[in-house]
């Protein structure tokens, strides 16, 4: 099956985010806040254009069905599953954290972080992970 360009978008844009992701926590723990504020505004920004972008698609296309009835199809299940339920209750609690940060309380901010970070990388990762096992990684 070939990939429309729209999806490719969709799986370049989770891989921008999941890098951005990794820079902020770099800097964050370097203690060099002011980069990773910026950074994460990117992956914010990035995120939120990836959600427009997957709702604009699957409005269009609807969903896409795993077309291979091999072993693959049961991994594919086993990532797709959590990445979307994940995906769907993710974006109040990052919304929260932004919030708890621009507030400048970083307290909150940190205990939030601490859940919140590692779905947003999960969710982003896997994501990638969908895309390439739709299109590319079969024979």
């Amino acid at each position: 099956m070939e990939a429309s360009p729209h999806a490719t978008l969709n799986a370049f844009l989770n891989a921008v985010a999941a890098g951005l992701l990794l820079a902020g926590r770099i800097h964050v723990k370097a203690g060099r806040y002011d980069t990773h504020k910026k950074i994460m505004i990117g992956a914010l920004s990035v995120s939120a254009l990836f959600l427009i972008s997957y709702l604009i698609y699957h409005a269009q296309v609807g969903s896409v069905p795993y077309p291979w009835q091999d072993w693959t199809r049961t991994l594919y299940f086993i990532i797709l599953v959590p990445h979307v339920i994940l995906a769907g209750g993710m974006v109040p609690f990052i919304l929260a954290a932004v919030w708890f940060a621009w507030k400048g309380r970083f307290d909150r901010h940190k205990r939030l972080v601490r859940f919140v970070w590692p779905v947003w990388m999960l969710v982003s990762v896997t994501g990638v992970q969908v895309y390439l096992m739709l299109y590319h990684l079969h024979p």
